[in-house]
């Protein structure tokens, strides 16, 4: 089969060129998007990373394909319903990094309980008074966890290692879970109501986007800290701003933004007819940008030496396995 990876960094090269022996791979540096699709139209099968924006118009194009296979879990980036009208197979590695994404997010916790980074800053300057930079413990603190798949029982379990205690909220709970871990369900309003930090670990759709807005954010602990590691737009941007800046939030966290996408490429705002409601969103999260008590993380919570290779490992597996007649981690649609 002809294969076109995009978004390959050079230590992937001789993994996927050795995992898949026997096919026509061609590997590029730079994102799949309208002025690359070309160098994608002859291959049955096509893998891009998290920034490669696969829309209709850009699915319309790859006219042989018949597997998009994403290197990561997430697969807001590709219209699955465009996919299915062409009849393209689409999978994604859905274990690869739980326990890093769990562990960047309490690199994060830490950061913020301790001021890391204005202690850091500080001591660098030359001045090592204490003045300004006392943190709080984390040991009996509460814990609100948002969401209890994988990364967020990671989470969980690296909390009670800290002697954390610990709320969770999802979906479909898990009771015989939380009596192994020894932490408790409860809905989402009570958790927001009592937690001293709220980490997200929820999946990003209609019923979850800017899950965290104005009226979630207002009823919050009063100096509560939020951390997010998942999507960006599970919060919404002017609503934490205000909280932050308000005082009413301590401290935040965070590995993705809204609009992450637009600020990463700047430069494209002088080409293309970005409405203006995404354009104030960008503005928002520049504000971020800005304040002592934000931590910002350029979405890496998953990039770890261990964590990529498994990645890479499994989106070999399952192209082998669809070129196999046997295709795996299919993302099904409705």
């Amino acid at each position: 089969m002809r294969i076109a990876f995009f978004e390959v960094q050079d230590w992937e090269q001789p993994f996927l060129e050795e995992g898949l022996k026997g096919h026509e791979v061609n590997l590029f540096n730079g994102v799949l998007d309208g002025e690359s699709v070309n160098k994608a139209k002859d291959a049955q099968v096509i893998s891009v990373f998290i920034y490669s924006s696969l829309n209709k118009e850009l699915i319309s194009q790859l006219t042989n394909a018949r597997l998009i296979a994403t290197r990561s879990t997430g697969f807001d980036h590709i219209d699955l319903q465009e996919c299915k009208k062409r009849g393209i197979t689409v999978s994604n590695v859905p274990i690869y990094g739980e326990t890093t994404v769990a562990e960047h997010t309490f690199a994060l916790i830490l950061s913020l309980s301790r001021i890391i980074h204005d202690a850091y800053e500080r001591t660098r300057r030359g001045d090592f008074t204490c003045v300004g930079v006392q943190g709080f413990d984390l040991n009996g603190k509460i814990l609100g966890v948002l969401g209890t798949g994988r990364i967020g029982v990671k989470v969980i379990e690296i909390a009670k290692g800290f002697r954390m205690n610990v709320l969770a909220y999802d979906r479909y709970p898990d009771n015989n879970l939380a009596d192994a871990l020894g932490f408790k369900y409860t809905s989402a309003m009570d958790l927001l109501q009592k937690s001293d930090i709220v980490t997200l670990h929820l999946p990003l759709n209609d019923e979850t986007y800017h899950f965290l807005n104005k009226h979630t954010i207002n009823t919050m602990k009063q100096g509560s800290v939020v951390i997010n590691t998942a999507r960006g737009g599970l919060i919404d941007t002017q609503a934490l701003t205000d909280a932050l800046m308000s005082g009413h939030l301590s401290g935040a966290g965070l590995d993705v933004l809204e609009e992450e996408s637009l600020i990463r490429e700047e430069a494209q705002l002088l080409l293309d007819n970005v409405p203006r409601e995404r354009l104030a969103t960008m503005l928002r999260a520049h504000i971020l940008l800005r304040l002592k008590n934000v931590v910002i993380t350029p979405h890496c919570a998953f990039n770890s030496k261990e964590s990529l290779e498994r990645l890479v490992y499994g989106t070999i597996e399952n192209i082998k396995a669809f070129s196999e007649g046997k295709p795996q981690n299919v993302i099904k649609t409705k």
